[in-house]
């Protein structure tokens, strides 16, 4: 055949899923047991809806305690605000020394100390009987769980995970094999794995994760799909990611030949008719040709029947497929 570059892009399909752009793992910010569950995996939720309860009981106790406290201090500092006015009296009639009114003033920012005190005491309690209720930031859908009723949770233990309403993402786990000559170009088609409705979408890669996945030696890669795609969250996809446009000579496997070890093809002198091996630069193998970038010049006849039969400096006559 006679050989012509050609532009190419290779084409790798890659099976993935629909996941949510925002995705947030919920956890109470106290500890505790769970003594109620009001949703599952799958559960549509909104902004504020109560998720799941601790047991409270201490912390309303705690609560009680603070509000007693309050009540003693500002019962204390009622006290402490009569002595001091009737010290104020009795200092300007000379019936109390400066030391003694020294003394009620001391005592009665003392007393206003404690009331705040016993305030700020009095809201802390009140906000960690808020803690013991797990409440959505976000509309959404929980995707995860890990909690049951009757289990110690710690502060901050991941219970639930929810996918926000709104962006959609198509994540893939792409072989590393696809990046170690060059990466995929900046867009993906993208179809349900189905096939249903024939829907062919183009989703704009957003993020590479930087390192390798070591268990299965693959890299995550996210996409951005259309807003007005209506995919289900988990909906199984497949990706087709294509390399960016190279030129090249394809081949059929059967005109690789080897020189020295290396990847050679025959080529057949125009003027002669005699054969000589060429070596040449290959940047990819498919199952129905090889890719040539180097060692070719536009024009060349190669020889892709045969070859094994040829030594170098050999006449032969051609036939063209």
């Amino acid at each position: 055949m006679q050989v012509q570059m050609t532009r190419y892009q290779n084409v790798a399909e890659i099976s993935g899923e629909v996941i949510a752009r925002f995705q947030a793992d919920l956890a109470f910010r106290t500890g505790g047991r769970v003594i109620e569950r009001l949703v599952d995996v799958g559960s549509r939720v909104h902004k504020g809806q109560v998720l799941a309860r601790l047991d409270n009981v201490e912390k309303k106790a705690d609560m009680d305690i603070a509000l007693a406290t309050l009540r003693s201090a500002r019962a204390a500092l009622q006290l402490k605000q009569s002595i001091f006015n009737r010290d104020q009296k009795l200092l300007a009639t000379r019936a109390i020394s400066q030391a003694d009114w020294d003394l009620a003033r001391e005592d009665l920012t003392s007393a206003q100390a404690g009331v705040a005190s016993a305030r700020s005491s009095l809201d802390t309690a009140k906000d960690a009987l808020t803690y013991t209720e797990l409440k959505s930031d976000a509309d959404g859908v929980i995707v995860s769980r890990q909690l049951e009723v009757g289990q110690v949770v710690a502060s901050a233990q991941t219970v639930l995970t929810l996918a926000h309403d709104g962006p959609r993402d198509a994540v893939f786990q792409v072989p590393e094999a696809l990046f170690l000559n060059d990466h995929p170009n900046g867009e993906i088609n993208v179809r349900l794995v189905s096939g249903e409705g024939n829907v062919n979408l183009s989703a704009k890669i957003r993020e590479i994760a930087p390192i390798l996945n070591e268990n299965n030696g693959t890299v995550r890669v996210k996409a951005t799909l259309p807003a007005e795609t209506q995919w289900a969250l988990g909906t199984p996809i497949v990706g087709s990611f294509l390399t960016k446009e190279q030129q090249g000579v394809a081949l059929p496997p059967s005109a690789m030949a080897s020189l020295q070890g290396k990847p050679a093809v025959w080529v057949i002198d125009g003027a002669k008719n005699a054969v000589s091996l060429h070596e040449v630069t290959v940047t990819r193998y498919h199952s129905r040709n090889f890719v040539v970038t180097t060692g070719l010049e536009p024009g060349a006849w190669v020889v892709t029947e045969g070859g094994k039969f040829l030594i170098a400096g050999q006449r032969v006559s051609r036939e063209q497929k």
